[in-house]
């Protein structure tokens, strides 16, 4: 494979659009509350919640392990209900050249589909496809819509 890839997941959300796309937009900091399994932590590390340029700090779990990533917030389109997380700075960079991962949320009918696109460039090829990181995203997805559902 090559170093330069790209991962789509599609997900069918019972919960509101609008509410899930402001949880990643606009509120992300609320997720530690929502799926601490998962998000630790979502700090604000500079700019305004919900703003492009903004950047910050995730603190999460995957396949076990502890791990920390700056992003920055590169795109949000409101209509499109889309948001484009850029890391920077962490554990990720260690492994990728790029990491960019886009959630955005269409509707299919009477439903709506959160569809994830990461999209990378490995530091080499001894580094695997981030499969963990669509999966982490599919989870999340499933668990904040979980929430959303039963509140």
């Amino acid at each position: 494979m090559g170093l330069k890839g790209k991962l789509i997941s599609e997900t069918e959300i019972k919960g509101c659009k609008d509410l899930f796309h402001e949880m990643f937009c606009e509120k992300p900091h609320y997720l530690p509350n929502v799926v601490p399994q998962t998000i630790q932590a979502v700090d604000l590390h500079e700019g305004d919640w919900g703003t492009v340029g903004s950047i910050v700090n995730w603190n999460y779990t995957i396949e076990g392990d502890e791990k920390v990533v700056k992003v920055i917030i590169d795109e949000i389109n409101k209509e499109k209900r889309l948001v484009t997380f850029k890391a920077f700075e962490g554990h990720l960079i260690e492994e990728y050249k790029a990491f960019k991962a886009t959630i955005h949320i269409e509707n299919e009918g009477d439903n709506s589909l959160v569809i994830w696109t990461i999209e990378y460039e490995k530091q080499n090829e001894d580094i695997p496809e981030p499969f963990s990181y669509l999966q982490l995203a599919t989870n999340l997805t499933k668990d904040v819509d979980t929430h959303h559902v039963n509140q």
